[in-house]
């Protein structure tokens, strides 16, 4: 474990949430209860769904959410905490009740995907790690689960490491596994979450030798004739002649990570039957996205790899999630909740706490994100909330496996029409129930 896994995670926060918590307290409301909810005002880029990734982190998060000694020195030195705040934090431990659509679900906009319920004062400070992680990891799983989409069963390798931030890497990959992507070059990945890896070389790899034919053999000799050779370093058809006389028609896979894909890999297929590697698989990398993936589909194509466009979410860098105070309770010490809500222009929130039913047809379609006051939505539909944290202790912690498989059993309720790259409309809309008539 690294220095910066076994850190705290306390002060990856905003300054002003210590404002607000040293405020509140000198107010005497810190301990009123309240209701906190996590919701996308809109889908960014005219996207027909989004997909919900980062419960998992979130809730490894949450366990390591402490102020350690050293924090607090900080806060106290540069003013940012007077004794009562300082106080309180010593002894933080989140205690109250977190639900949340199921990692690897849909959602629509202004669909509830985080519920946060406890004190105003434990439940503030957790707005800014809460939104980082689900921004993030909401937004890749969306660009990936496009891919997939896009890529029509052909597998998709995640290969974005060297395009963002080390650790925003390791999320990546993590979340577009649970998109539907086949494997990440990340090793962190692999290690902390169990995401399958692959990886063969470089361009590098083959300008160190003398020629290609002597790069390829050395990796041949050390990964057997299944491996994927890189072809585009110099000359495709020199190379593709080479590869399959040193690896024999059982060579694995060729990739081409330059030039026009399309017509590349046509010449390439051909020769490639000609020389008898008729099962020799071709991945093609090279700046994809989406779209380009979806214009290769006629193309005599076995994979992908995808790294930038993957890792920025595809022209869509947040999913615009938002962190609102929807509920809190008159005083100390009464259970009546009451509604509380924005009325900012352009920014307008809806009070009261919410539970949301994803409405089915006949045929098991997704026709209506119902969102409702009450957890009972008499049978009218798939609830969507689920209990992440009860009483401060994770009970919401699944598999990457349960949640690559809840994508998929998700995007097969959506309407067909939810597929498609062009910009349009949520696939469904989401009804407030209170507004239904």
């Amino acid at each position: 474990m690294t220095s910066d896994e076994a850190a705290g995670t306390a002060l990856l926060t905003d300054h002003y949430e210590l404002t607000m918590l040293r405020a509140a307290l000198h107010s005497g409301k810190a301990h009123r209860r309240a209701v906190f909810e996590m919701f996308a005002r809109h889908l960014p880029g005219g996207r027909r769904y989004g997909v919900v990734a980062g419960p998992g982190r979130l809730l490894d998060a949450l366990e390591r959410f402490r102020f350690s000694d050293a924090e607090l020195d900080f806060l106290d030195r540069t003013q940012v905490a007077d004794a009562p705040t300082l106080e309180f934090l010593r002894t933080y431990k989140f205690g109250g009740d977190i639900w949340g659509y199921a990692e690897g679900d849909c959602y629509f906009p202004g669909s509830p995907i985080l519920v946060v319920e406890g004190t105003f004062a434990e439940a503030v400070i957790l707005e800014t790690l809460a939104l980082s992680i689900y921004n993030h990891d909401c937004t890749i799983a969306s660009a990936a689960s496009r891919m997939v989409s896009a890529a029509a069963g052909r597998p998709l390798i995640e290969m974005g490491s060297r395009r963002t931030h080390e650790r925003s890497a390791v999320a990546s990959a993590r979340a577009a596994y649970i998109a539907g992507f086949a494997t990440s070059s990340n090793l962190r990945a692999g290690f902390e979450y169990g995401v399958p890896t692959s990886g063969t070389s470089a361009h590098a790899f083959t300008l160190l030798h003398d020629d290609e034919g002597q790069a390829y053999a050395a990796q041949l000799s050390v990964l057997g004739a299944g491996t994927t050779l890189l072809v585009d370093t110099y000359d495709v058809p020199a190379a593709i002649e080479t590869a399959v006389a040193l690896a024999g028609p059982d060579l694995g896979a060729i990739r081409i990570d330059s030039g026009d894909l399309a017509q590349v890999a046509r010449e390439a297929r051909t020769q490639l039957d000609a020389l008898g590697a008729a099962k020799t698989r071709i991945i093609l990398t090279g700046d994809l996205d989406e779209f380009s993936i979806a214009a290769l589909a006629a193309q005599p194509v076995d994979g992908y790899g995808v790294g930038t466009s993957l890792v920025t979410g595809s022209g869509a860098p947040t999913a615009a999630l938002v962190y609102k105070l929807v509920a809190r309770a008159e005083d100390d010490r009464a259970g009546t909740m009451r509604p509380v809500a924005k009325r900012s222009v352009g920014k307008p929130s809806r009070g009261g706490r919410k539970w949301a039913v994803r409405e089915l047809n006949s045929a098991g379609r997704a026709v209506t994100e119902l969102v409702i006051d009450q957890p009972d939505s008499g049978g009218r539909g798939r609830p969507l909330l689920q209990p992440l944290v009860r009483s401060g202790l994770a009970v919401g912690r699944e598999s990457l496996a349960t949640a690559r498989a809840r994508h998929q059993q998700a995007l097969a309720e959506l309407p067909g029409h939810a597929a498609q790259l062009s910009r349009g409309y949520p696939a469904i809309p989401t009804v407030f129930e209170p507004d239904r008539d």
